[in-house]
């Protein structure tokens, strides 16, 4: 129920970051085209323009007269005002000479409800795209008293030796289609991207999730296994310190009973500062090397040094009392206080009283120790 959970949350921040990133990508890269497109659409109507105006031009110069050349230009825009941009031509009355439309030939141009462009500045696709964006006035001296207009001037260009004008028009109605076309391309592109990207999000933090989720169970059930034997093991201390206290008794009365001597050590000669001192082997917690001096700690706490090695000591100690737990240690099991893991399969004890420096099994002598307490 919690994985259920983890993966609805996952999947619900994925498609709000995808969701608020993407969209603010989309709205940025729809601007950022669509005044390409504009500015695209603008050099070429004032290109279209420049041409159309030096080419009525040079008919002029070459004495073509007024009537053809008015007759050729129709021919060659009529029918273009469906386009995205068309250029027409007026005198400076402004009265309409040439025009995709034919029925708008003769009628009046007013310049100041057609020509968009900023105070004394050509339009540029920003002013455009706010045009068709927001509908209203831009900088420039358009009133839109007319908001039924299709078409708006962005460009007009003088024919020499006339008194004609040759005007680009931008028809706006199919600019916004295009435009609206580019946007649902964007969003198209934007919804399918944005799916793929939550859906391979999610699969792959589901798989990166059970593949790590696996290798916690595999270390759990292992950790597990480890306390359990771990466990086991303090038990069997307990039970073993009973046992040696039971034997070290037993032996004891033995020994009185049939008088005779020990095999291994009950005392050992150490050394307090200056004084000479005997201690009971059962009295040692443990015994370590400092420095190549070999100490001797009792179980009351107080320490002592021996001319011994760790290993002639160890040598005549009772085997079932102490254990050689590394190079710099030997153990009394009364002294044991708690075993615990400690790195790879390695054991890490605790002593009573406690040690400076810490008591550690190493990985080959761990299974020794553990049979040295029956395990």
């Amino acid at each position: 129920m919690k994985k259920d959970n983890l993966y609805l949350f996952t999947l619900l921040a994925l498609s709000g970051i995808v969701f608020v990133i993407g969209y603010f990508s989309m709205a940025y890269l729809v601007k950022a085209n669509t005044n390409q497109f504009l500015e695209i659409q603008i050099q070429s109507s004032k290109r279209e323009a420049r041409e159309f105006a030096k080419l009525v031009s040079f008919q002029l110069e070459n004495g073509v007269s007024r009537d053809i050349i008015v007759n050729n230009v129709q021919k060659s825009i009529e029918g273009t005002n469906i386009e995205s941009g068309f250029v027409c031509m007026f005198d400076w009355s402004g009265v309409e000479v040439c025009h995709p439309d034919p029925q708008k030939i003769g009628k009046q141009t007013n310049r100041s409800e057609s020509y968009v462009r900023p105070i004394n500045e050509e339009i540029n696709s920003q002013d455009f795209y706010d045009l068709l964006k927001q509908k209203k006035q831009q900088g420039g001296i358009r009133n839109f008293s007319d908001n039924n207009r299709d078409s708006e001037i962005i460009y007009l260009y003088p024919v020499k030796n006339s008194d004609w004008i040759i005007a680009a028009h931008a028809n706006i109605n199919e600019i916004e289609k295009q435009v609206q076309k580019l946007k649902v391309n964007f969003s198209l592109v934007y919804i399918l991207t944005g799916v793929i990207i939550i859906f391979l999000s999610l699969s792959a933090v589901r798989f990166l999730g059970n593949y790590y989720e696996k290798e916690l169970e595999l270390k759990n059930a292992k950790l597990s296994e480890e306390n359990t034997i771990l466990s086991k093991l303090n038990s069997n201390l307990i039970n073993y310190k009973d046992k040696i206290n039971k034997k070290i008794e037993k032996d004891n009365n033995d020994l009185k009973d049939k008088g005779e001597a020990s095999k291994t050590k009950k005392r050992i000669l150490t050394y307090s500062k200056d004084k000479l001192i005997s201690i009971k082997v059962e009295e040692i917690a443990f015994v370590n090397t400092e420095h190549s001096i070999t100490a001797i700690f009792c179980l009351d706490g107080k320490k002592y040094t021996s001319n011994s090695s760790l290993d002639e000591l160890y040598d005549s100690l009772d085997k079932t009392l102490f254990f050689r737990a590394n190079r710099q240690f030997i153990l009394s099991v009364k002294a044991i206080d708690e075993i615990l893991r400690y790195g790879n399969n390695q054991l890490k004890i605790k002593t009573s009283p406690p040690s400076d420096d810490s008591i550690i099994i190493s990985k080959n002598r761990a299974s020794e120790f553990k049979k040295w307490l029956n395990m």
